[in-house]
């Protein structure tokens, strides 16, 4: 059987198109999660060679200060050194750079972050909003059992227990 004219002429018009256009404002450079996941790795690895790397890298001057203070104080490191001496350097030099060492590896580190794709300031913010975000992930907040209780009482339990009574549920069933 033929199909109709007005057929062929609703094809053209689909619901799910996509737009040609895209989303209005500025594109995003950076993924928000890949950033505080980076972040997550360096703080781990940054608190694991504090002790050898800090006392060097706080004399750092230079770029070059801040390669040598990585190359003496973490031998066989690439992440940080040469690409991100420069970004390094900077983060030191910042005036609210912290004063104790798990804040200043912490600092650091979402500070790195960005890679230098963003500022380091906002590599920082985008870690706290993404830790954030993930703190106010849902979760279940109570869950309820309907009971039916020797005492006669039928039906929502409080405190996972009969509400008449107040016998409790025994605690293999809460597990299950």
């Amino acid at each position: 059987m033929a199909k109709s004219k007005s057929a062929k002429e609703k094809l053209k018009n689909t619901v799910d198109t996509v737009s040609q256009k895209g989303r209005r404002g500025p594109h995003p450079r950076v993924v928000p999660s890949a950033i505080r996941g980076r972040s997550d790795n360096y703080r781990g690895i940054l608190k694991n060679v504090w002790d050898q790397l800090w006392p060097r890298l706080s004399q750092a001057q230079t770029e070059d200060d801040v390669i040598k203070a990585f190359r003496e104080g973490y031998p066989g490191e690439n992440e940080f050194v040469p690409y991100r001496a420069p970004l390094v350097l900077k983060v030191l030099k910042e005036r609210t750079f912290p004063k104790r060492s798990k804040a200043q590896i912490n600092f650091l580190a979402d500070s790195l972050a960005g890679l230098g794709l963003v500022s380091p300031r906002r590599s920082r913010d985008i870690c706290a909003e993404d830790r954030a975000r993930a703190k106010r992930a849902h979760h279940i907040l109570r869950y309820e059992f309907y009971v039916e209780c020797t005492c006669g009482y039928k039906g929502p339990s409080r405190d996972h227990g009969c509400r008449k009574c107040g016998a409790a549920i025994p605690e293999y069933w809460l597990l299950h």
